[in-house]
């Protein structure tokens, strides 16, 4: 996840029809040579999506929502300018994207940190999981550490060392662990589901598979030191984290309607915090570090 790709197909049509879409009205706040603030997202149908763009068609700022069901995509498509902002991803998988890319993709705003979560539909607690069981998880890098580091804390698995967030599936001390680790795309953790045990699935996925946040037999917990590089952000090129149109859109995000759908959508899982950008560059700089050095 963490390669750059060429962009697929589906981010073409994406692209296209924003060409189609045309510049912005001359008295509202955008992107530039007039166009719309186009800001790449997963999942632009939510109603939190609806409520934010009411609020800044309400300011006078020209935004268009540009959709990606694949978390490898929208990084890219900020780096070569195709997007204007992003607001999909934490920082640990934002740190392993401009490690990975030599990129500078910068956080200048947070969102939340929502708890990752393992489901099963096959068992209704973690005792019922078999010994041999197996579970998916997410293939990304960043994503899959931290579900790894779930199972674990779920004890269903131990990790050589104990376990860290560049942990991988070749950590998993076999001889010391309950169940296998099958990784999956993200977005294949939730079908995963009909031939596996358990699966860790991230928010964006849990509605796929019928299921709502609640219903996780084990999740990880948001107020915890080591949550800090799972706190989601608004990400930038570096040469933009002082824009000040960005920045209102990160403080309507954070309006009470937002808030309020953003938690209805996350199951009430979602736990809001509002750190600032230079805040979240230490921390960021902080995992780059150590991911280069690993």
């Amino acid at each position: 996840m963490n390669r750059r790709i060429a962009l697929p197909v589906a981010f073409a049509a994406a692209a296209a029809v924003l060409a189609a879409c045309g510049g912005g009205d001359s008295e509202t706040a955008s992107g530039e040579s007039g166009d719309p603030i186009r800001i790449g997202v997963v999942g632009a149908s939510e109603d939190y999506w609806t409520a934010f763009t009411e609020l800044t068609e309400e300011e006078g700022i020209d935004v268009e929502l540009v959709n990606f069901t694949d978390y490898t995509q929208p990084n890219p498509a900020l780096s070569q300018g195709q997007l204007d902002l992003n607001q999909f991803q934490h920082l640990q998988y934002l740190a392993a994207y401009n490690v990975a890319n030599d990129d500078d993709l910068a956080p200048i705003g947070a969102t939340a940190i929502y708890p990752l979560g393992l489901y099963s539909q096959k068992h209704q607690s973690l005792e019922d999981i078999p010994e041999g069981g197996e579970v998916a998880i997410p293939n990304d890098e960043t994503n899959q550490a931290r579900a790894l580091l779930v199972l674990q804390d779920a004890g269903l698995i131990t990790l050589e060392g104990g376990g860290s967030s560049t942990s991988l599936p070749s950590d998993v001390v076999e001889a010391e662990s309950r169940v296998s680790v099958t990784p999956v795309a993200a977005e294949q953790t939730a079908t995963a589901l009909n031939s596996v045990d358990a699966s860790v699935i991230n928010n964006d996925f849990v509605a796929d598979a019928g299921l709502e946040p609640t219903d996780a037999l084990y999740q990880d917990q948001a107020d915890s030191p080591g949550a800090r590089p799972y706190i989601n952000v608004w990400v930038a090129r570096s040469d933009e984290v002082d824009n000040e149109t960005f920045q209102r859109l990160v403080e309507l995000y954070h309006s009470p309607e937002v808030e309020a759908a953003s938690s209805e959508a996350s199951g009430g899982t979602a736990v809001f915090t509002d750190n600032p950008s230079d805040e979240l560059s230490e921390i960021l700089g902080g995992i780059q570090t150590d991911l280069a050095a690993h």
